[in-house]
């Protein structure tokens, strides 16, 4: 009994270790997409920067499945193929990685349907469904404290668990320095259906990040994030100014135990059944200028 434990503990501890391996390499992959985008939009010296994750922080919703609806739009996959990748990316983001095999499964499916297309391809339609499902899904509010940032001469990238092709098409719509998303291997231009490292999720995020600020000197104590998920606790914890957005109901908690700033962008209601729903599993709108304001404070 005591060696099948050993045995089963051995494994629990590979599978641990190839998962941080995997976040290393996905965060160090993401970086260097985003260095060579920032370096093509900025030459600011400063140290501080902020960090904005993507889904429910800066739009409503998931951007992989809007982008996955226009590609489904477009004939890229079938119904089947959309619903069974849709149950397994919303497993792994609502239940993180506690269970090696879900994560497994997570990974091998992401990105999966872009097989045998070109990156043109895909930076081609994309920008068409941002048009079509994302553009008008963009929070005012945080939006308005990433242009924060910018005007106070600081550096804004997102950080999301989306293709990092999406996501820099978001960040460039949005007048953003860059983007660090998953990185999809690909051949000559055409995807082969695997990740680089693993998806850029919860502790992969942190990993970008370190390694964007090493590259960029940046001052990680003088930092910013923002995220709705505490999945992205890794991340909020990395740097000197944490923020949550649209939070759910573990890092509202969370963010309120520490004296972290907390953001809520929806109206009532909506956000009455975003916490209703993140209880289950576990886990009025604010403009602009209020945002602004806020952030201008904190800084003072």
């Amino acid at each position: 009994m005591s060696s099948a434990r050993d045995r089963q503990r051995r494994r629990d501890e590979l599978r641990r270790r190839d998962l941080q391996r995997r976040s290393v390499l996905a965060g160090e992959a993401s970086a260097a997409a985003a260095e060579v985008e920032s370096a093509l939009r900025t030459s600011s010296e400063s140290v501080a920067a902020a960090f904005f994750d993507v889904d429910n922080t800066i739009m409503q919703g998931a951007s992989i499945f809007h982008l996955a609806r226009g590609l489904h739009r477009r004939r890229f996959f079938t119904t089947r193929d959309i619903v069974s990748a849709a149950w397994k990316q919303a497993y792994f983001r609502l239940v993180g990685v506690e269970n090696p095999e879900h994560v497994e499964a997570a990974r091998n499916s992401a990105l999966s349907f872009i097989a045998g297309h070109t990156v043109q391809e895909l930076q081609e339609v994309g920008e068409e469904i941002f048009d079509e499902g994302m553009a008008h899904r963009i929070w005012p509010g945080t939006r308005a404290l990433a242009q924060l940032h910018l005007d106070q001469g600081e550096r804004v990238w997102l950080v999301t668990a989306a293709p990092v092709e999406i996501a820099q098409i978001i960040a460039r719509r949005l007048g953003l320095t860059g983007a660090m998303g998953t990185v999809a291997e690909h051949v000559d231009g055409v995807y082969t259906g695997q990740l680089v490292g693993e998806m850029l999720h919860g502790p992969a995020k942190a990993e970008a990040v370190r390694a964007l600020a090493a590259r960029e000197g940046l001052d990680l104590a003088q930092c910013s994030a923002y995220s709705d998920s505490a999945n992205d606790l890794p991340l909020l914890s990395l740097v000197g100014h944490p923020c949550a957005v649209n939070p759910d109901h573990k890092l509202r908690a969370h963010a309120r135990a520490r004296g972290w700033q907390v953001r809520d962008y929806r109206t009532g209601r909506k956000a009455a059944r975003a916490g209703f729903a993140a209880g289950l599993v576990g886990g009025a709108t604010a403009g602009a200028l209020a945002a602004a304001s806020a952030l201008r404070e904190r800084r003072r």
